[in-house]
């Protein structure tokens, strides 16, 4: 028996072992970094040795790891350490948190930070003038939560030379007053316009954020994660981290398409992707951002936008890669074995997205790459079948589909009727045939799984249970779905084949939770917390009074 003794035996509790049947077992036993058994306590008890840690579940649900398919650990843990806005709300909360974090830190050169949201300012624009009384004599830079807009100081405008007679760039907007004069929003690539000038973060910088990062997404029970905006610059902490055994997770690195350097730049790619994994981190992936987003009208649409008073205009977005460019970039790269990881938010990025996937298809066969889509804010109902047809999955940020002010005041009113009835449209999807998958584009919202899940099933904010309606109801989620969409859908889009399903033969990678999720008694779905998690049987992350 001491041969055959598990490592580690969950034992009485409630497993979800997200299989194609969504099978339940109440206990599982791990030895040498995989699972050897799952079925009843009677079938696993007696792997228990002298030496195995057995954990009484006492009937609290264990389910695989969580994947976070859309995420970015870098910038996050940047963040963190930086002047973090991303607990505060509204504008007096915002200068309130910015004075504290200027008197504690009054020698740095720039302040800079973000997590401020569009719906706490009117037209989504904030004002220059209030950064200019708390840090006259230093530049601002703030970035917003979904990182598409940055809010700066006159100091920092100044620093730029962003000036009336500044031309707005190709792919951005500096917001204005009425006689030319930049307000202090920056949109898309005119941010690019300071943010250049700021001294980058070191690369031990980046190696303490991305551990920041993980000890936070660990407790959370994510055990994977593809970081959507793999730089230059960023990569080198992931491949030490790896190298030295420190990156617990496993990461699939989405290294970032210069939108400006076109097909040239893919032998760079392929050089990067060359150098091999290192540890638990693998750049497989390659990040192509298609268009911005529907708040500042850089969401590319097949609709024109209305102007917030009923009219429509001539705009339409922007499409960040010129589309016959993205066919052929998306055709190379998938014949090379790339992942194409595309940001696609509006229902013509949606398409076009999906039409290079299907050039792709088209020129070299059906490969494995399982590209994926993410953000999906807005798809066309004739969009809808495309993504089982062509194997493109679907990555879903459902956090954003709730009726809240960023909704209601600032997109409802720009898409009109007919195109906002078309958004987050998860069990459309699901009813197609698409593979799910989840992610939280965390800093820009929370990569709370169980918040996540919650509004996946409810389309309600879990800070308005009770007080909202829920937001184009026919498009919920049941929860199994959204939970195997976040375990064994997001195994899938990191080619994590052996992880996502507790089942013999696999990874031990799982996270346990305080309660039996199903049970309705047991409190709102956001409330669940992570108790335990494990890497290959390792663990990674435990709160006081797991057992064992």
């Amino acid at each position: 028996m001491s041969n055959l003794a598990a490592d580690l035996v969950l034992t009485g509790g409630r497993i979800f072992t997200a299989d194609a049947a969504k099978t339940w077992a109440q206990a599982l036993a791990v030895r040498d970094g995989r699972i050897v058994a799952v079925g009843g306590d009677r079938d696993v008890r007696p792997l228990a040795g002298p030496s195995t840690r057995v954990i009484e579940l006492r009937g609290r649900t264990v389910t695989p790891g969580f994947g976070d398919s859309h995420v970015h650990p870098p910038s996050a843990g940047i963040t963190r350490l930086q002047c973090d806005l991303h607990d505060v709300r509204g504008r007096d909360g915002y200068l309130e948190a910015i004075a504290r974090y200027v008197d504690a830190h009054p020698d740095v050169e720039w302040v800079e930070g973000g997590g401020w949201s569009l719906a706490d300012f009117p037209g989504g624009n904030p004002r220059r003038e209030d950064l200019d009384r708390i840090v006259p004599d230093r530049p601002v830079f703030l970035s917003n939560r979904d990182g598409h807009d940055a809010w700066v100081n006159t100091a920092a405008l100044e620093r730029a030379g962003i000036r009336k007679d500044t031309a707005d760039p190709a792919d951005g907007r500096i917001e204005r007053d009425e006689d030319g004069t930049p307000s202090g929003a920056l949109h898309e690539g005119a941010a690019d316009l300071v943010e250049r000038l700021i001294p980058p973060p070191s690369a031990d910088d980046y190696r303490k954020a991305i551990l920041e990062s993980q000890r936070y997404l660990h407790s959370l029970g994510i055990t994977n994660w593809q970081d959507a905006w793999v730089t230059p610059e960023t990569e080198p902490a992931y491949r030490a981290l790896g190298e030295s055994g420190e990156l617990t997770a496993r990461v699939v690195g989405a290294l970032w398409w210069e939108r400006e350097q076109g097909l040239d730049q893919i032998d760079e790619l392929v050089a990067r992707r060359d150098r091999g994994p290192a540890g638990r981190y693998s750049p497989t992936s390659v990040k192509l951002m298609c268009d911005g987003i529907v708040e500042n009208f850089t969401a590319s649409m097949t609709e024109a936008y209305f102007d917030g008073q009923g009219n429509r205009t001539e705009n339409r977005g922007k499409d960040f890669i010129d589309p016959e460019v993205l066919k052929q970039a998306v055709t190379k790269l998938d014949a090379l074995g790339f992942q194409p990881h595309f940001h696609a938010l509006g229902d013509r990025a949606v398409r076009q997205a999906l039409d290079a996937v299907e050039a792709a298809r088209t020129a070299n066969g059906w490969s494995d790459t399982r590209p994926h889509l993410a953000h999906i804010q807005v798809v066309h109902p004739d969009d809808l079948p495309r993504f089982r047809q062509l194997g493109a999955l679907a990555n879903a940020q459902p956090l954003w589909a709730v009726l809240e002010e960023q909704m209601t005041e600032l997109t409802l009113p720009v898409l009109g009727p007919v195109v906002s009835a078309r958004q987050y449209p998860f069990r459309s999807l699901r009813a197609h045939g698409a593979t799910l998958v989840m992610g939280s584009d965390w800093s820009v919202s929370t990569p709370d799984p169980f918040l996540e899940m919650e509004v996946a099933v409810t389309r309600i904010s879990p800070d308005r249970r009770g007080h909202a309606e829920s937001f184009l109801p026919e498009e919920r989620l049941e929860l199994v779905d959204a939970l195997t969409a976040f375990t064994a859908g997001s195994a899938y889009a990191q080619h994590l084949d052996q992880a996502g399903v507790l089942a013999p033969g696999r990874l031990a990678d799982l996270a346990v939770l305080d309660r039996d999720l199903f049970d309705p008694g047991a409190g709102a779905i956001g409330d669940t917390t992570v108790v335990g998690t494990f890497v290959e049987g390792e663990s990674v992350y435990e709160a006081p009074g797991l057992g064992g």
